[in-house]
């Protein structure tokens, strides 16, 4: 083998040269200002760190293009290029055969999919599942008051109005608390499942307590500041002596805790009497886009109007029991119960649980009226036909198969639109790794991901055997676990990839199933109560409650046998369902904040605090 030494020469003279001039100019490269940088020491200094390494890099350079040189001569034959391009004409064929392949295959195993549900009467078309038109004039959803509360950021097309329109005053979204004051940690609406009544005399300080301002400020006392979180009453129950200003309407003199939160709580009466009206009509459809290729981007700005009017109510429903006046409190809880209703045909696995939430708003002042004692029998009676009408096990079969035919249709969305829609980000530059791959990707992939989705969302339905026997049993979380993980196994075939926008719905139906319970544990001791009334004391057992005071004792619906109850001796009683965890803990309570658990324990409890706390 021959070297050519005058070719390394010149590379080497090339590599001297290159390290003095990177050692001459690296100061000016890096920005330094030290002028000791450029004396000739330094260069030199700095030229035998550098010569090496450019020596080194060129060399490296050399050998890499001369390996290309020789490879490309050699590769690039004619019967290397026949054999190149047999190669890649044969991948190309195999690569759409192998397209094609999963087209067919997914698409196959969806449709077959597809018909084995509908043989089981399922549906998986959204349309289906979207309430049908009502008349305007019967409509409590186009009623100006509930209209208020969206045409703000929509229209009555459901399409988005960008920017909003602020012409539209919202009278539908009410706020118990200060809008620009730190809420009091101390208030609370009461919770039944803890056994916690409502507060009513924090609720009176809260709204008797008047600021300078909205903001916090310090406050001089006898010539001193003080500290401004030391006289803030939203934080320690504090009196704050600054009587100026004030969001909530105040009696000149202290009433009764229920009086002063009732005299604040009419900022909305002429809006809570509108409302009332409007529950008079029949039918309830908002005006949502149901039009829309992506249901995904249907609009629902109603929400957080309704929850906000029910906690409205749910503490004035309290208020107006503690001011002797059950029967507006009874109106207030029909009121609640009406709104949770105008939306329980809404094709959305969350209208659901808004409506849930509704609907536990209204559980609470029953329980609290009937712990004080505070409702007459045809009320209890009232009630108990009111709370008759939620089935929470009906609602949650429907609100799931309207998610799933949801999730679908937003599945078909993408696959149709692949090759012209993009991934963005929030500033909505285009993300184009995955894009690339959305666009690329076989239209049977989408289709093994709407079976894969199908799959997880009919695991979380009750059984029919379930539904039959009114049943939402911890076994639905377990079986949502088993398919998703199924689902999820390790395989080359993304078809499971929208799984990751799929809410874990086994937490959907223990939040349900407590709902329900809540409500036909209302219903039972609204029939206990009457009792007592007629007898003087509670029953041995619940069974002696059918039919005078009940028609049918509901049933636990986690399990689908008889509710647990016993006697006490203090005159009370003890009330409750095994709760999600499937066992009996003796009446035991579950912390509410456990259903987001994997497994959650202890027992849903009706049961009243000591008369007089």
């Amino acid at each position: 083998m021959i070297i050519n030494w005058k070719l390394w020469r010149w590379f080497a003279l090339a590599a001297g040269l290159f390290g003095v001039l990177l050692a001459m100019f690296q100061p000016t490269f890096t920005g330094s200002g030290d002028p000791g940088d450029f004396e000739w020491r330094s260069v030199g200094h700095r030229f035998f760190g550098f010569a090496p390494l450019s020596l080194f890099g060129l060399a490296l350079l050399v050998c890499l293009l001369q390996f290309a040189r020789i490879i490309f001569r050699r590769l690039f034959t004619r019967c290397a290029l026949k054999w190149f391009l047999g190669t890649l004409l044969f991948l190309m064929v195999l690569g759409a055969a192998y397209y094609f392949g999963e087209n067919w295959r997914g698409e196959r195993a969806w449709e077959s999919y597809k018909l084995e549900g509908e043989s089981r009467g399922e549906s998986f078309d959204f349309a289906g599942f979207i309430p049908p038109p009502v008349p305007d004039d019967q409509n409590f959803a186009l009623s100006p008051v509930v209209a208020s509360g969206y045409l703000r950021r929509m229209d009555k097309s459901g399409l988005p109005i960008h920017p909003e329109n602020t012409n539209v005053v919202d009278r539908l979204t009410m706020n118990a608390y200060r809008q620009k004051v730190v809420t009091s940690t101390n208030l609370s609406l009461g919770d039944w499942r803890n056994g916690r009544l409502t507060d009513l005399m924090a609720w009176q300080i809260y709204y008797r307590t008047r600021f300078v301002t909205n903001e916090l400020m310090a406050q001089p006392l006898n010539g001193r500041w003080r500290d401004p979180k030391k006289n803030d009453t939203n934080m320690y129950g504090m009196v704050v002596e600054s009587l100026d200003t004030n969001e909530f309407p105040v009696a000149a003199q202290p009433q009764s805790p229920a009086a002063d939160v009732l005299l604040a709580l009419s900022k909305y009466a002429s809006a809570m009497e509108e409302l009332r009206q409007a529950s008079r009509l029949p039918c309830s459809r908002f005006p949502l886009n149901y039009r829309s290729d992506d249901p995904a981007q249907i609009l629902f700005p109603h929400w957080g109007g309704l929850k906000s009017c029910a906690e409205i109510l749910r503490l004035r429903a309290v208020a107006e029991l503690n001011n002797q006046q059950s029967d507006k409190a009874l109106a207030d809880v029909g009121l609640m119960l009406y709104l949770a209703n105008s939306i329980r045909r809404e094709p959305s696995g969350y209208s659901f649980e808004v409506q849930m939430s509704l609907v536990n708003c209204a559980v609470q002042p029953v329980w609290e009226g009937l712990a004080r004692r505070q409702w007459s029998a045809d009320e209890l009676a009232a009630l108990e036909r009111e709370l008759s009408g939620i089935d929470a096990v009906q609602d949650y079969g429907f609100a799931l198969r309207a998610e799933l035919a949801s999730n679908l249709r937003t599945i078909e969305y993408l696959r149709r639109g692949r090759l012209t829609n993009s991934i963005t980000c929030i500033g909505g530059d285009i993300i184009w790794g995955p894009t690339l791959i959305l666009r690329l990707s076989p239209s049977g992939w989408f289709y093994l991901n709407e079976r894969a989705t199908a799959r997880v969302f009919e695991a979380a339905l009750p059984t029919a055997s379930e539904a039959h026997q009114r049943i939402l049993s911890f076994e639905i979380n377990d079986r949502f676990w088993r398919a998703e993980a199924l689902a999820r196994r390790p395989h080359l075939i993304p078809d499971s990839f929208w799984l990751a926008f799929v809410p874990p719905l086994g937490r959907k139906a223990g939040f349900a199933a407590a709902i329900q319970a809540g409500v036909d544990m209302a219903r039972i001791a609204c029939a206990l109560e009457r009792y007592r009334l007629a007898e003087g004391s509670y029953p041995e057992k619940l069974g002696v409650l059918m039919p005078p005071f009940i028609e049918t004792v509901p049933h636990d619906i986690v399990n689908g046998q008889g509710m647990r109850y016993r006697r006490l001796e203090d005159g009370r009683f003890v009330l409750y369902s095994v709760g999600w965890d499937g066992q009996d803990d003796g009446g035991l309570r579950e912390d509410a904040r456990q259903l987001n658990q994997q497994k959650p324990s202890g027992d849903w409890v009706w049961q009243y605090p000591a008369i007089g706390n």
